[in-house]
């Protein structure tokens, strides 16, 4: 079994910074695409940025030029620098992770999610 934790929710005010962190822990040998997806209050779930295991990177159009994914393999941990943050950031953002379980097969893994607020 793998978990998720992340951390580095709050609140902050609109032009101001957050970076997320989420480690993964547990039975892994490796991970494949780790990304960060974003809920807002009755939206559905959106994806914010994901980075492959050699360090490609994709980005929401909403995001490009204001939020950085990065990731450390050794630690098993992703992360995610939000910079210029706008009210329409605010969200509970998730991490996930495609983590190989045999030859061919993937399961995926998400966070439990963490709340961010950008006040205007």
């Amino acid at each position: 079994q793998v978990q998720l934790m992340e951390s580095g929710r709050g609140l902050v005010q609109a032009g101001g910074s957050l970076r997320l962190s989420c480690a993964a822990s547990g039975s892994i040998f490796s991970i494949n695409t780790m990304g960060w997806y974003r809920q807002a209050r009755g939206e559905q779930r959106e994806l914010v940025a994901v980075i492959t295991s050699t360090g490609s990177t994709n980005y929401a159009d909403s995001v490009k030029g204001r939020f950085t994914i990065s990731r450390d393999n050794a630690k098993n941990t992703v992360y995610l620098q939000m910079n210029s943050l706008r009210p329409e950031d605010t969200a509970v953002y998730y991490c996930n992770a495609d983590v190989p379980v045999r030859p061919g097969m993937l399961n995926t893994y998400w966070g439990q999610g963490t709340q961010v607020t950008v006040s205007s």
